[in-house]
């Protein structure tokens, strides 16, 4: 079954368990892969299902930094629980460890030895854990590793 076909039946499970929060954000996610599927005019595989899902995730994480700064808890909570149900739909999140030995091993590959080789690093760890990471946390972590 493909993540498209999922997110669709969890949709209508949700719906016929009347869990409107878990529709809704099921909704938001199929929405926002319907669009670029109208804007692009093709059909999207698993993997870029994948990519618009961790930019949903992404969105909704640099959303909550935002609602902490209003004093809106109850938006945070609302946006971690949105979070954590787009999550169920990505591979695996890797741990810092994991992402600090992508980074160690990808430092050694590409050669790099300081902060100017960044880009070349960044790109290279990036296609390695395609939505399994947050990229303001492989970018800090390469960052340490770079100094």
């Amino acid at each position: 079954m493909s993540l498209k076909e999922k997110l669709q039946q969890d949709w209508k499970k949700a719906m016929l368990e009347k869990n409107k929060f878990k529709a809704s954000t099921l909704s938001m996610a199929k929405a926002a892969v319907l669009q670029v599927e109208k804007t692009d005019n093709r059909i999207l595989n698993d993997e870029e299902i994948i990519e618009i899902l961790s930019k949903e995730v992404k969105r909704r994480r640099d959303a909550i930094a935002e609602f902490e700064r209003g004093n809106r808890q109850d938006l945070v909570d609302q946006t971690n629980s949105e979070i954590e149900i787009l999550l169920e739909y990505l591979p695996k999140q890797l741990t810092q460890d994991e992402i600090a030995e992508i980074v160690r091993q990808t430092i050694n590959e590409t050669g790099a030895s300081s902060a100017k080789d960044m880009g070349k690093v960044m790109s290279a760890v990036m296609a390695k854990i395609k939505g399994r990471a947050d990229g303001k946390l492989v970018s800090a972590i390469v960052k340490q590793n770079l100094n």
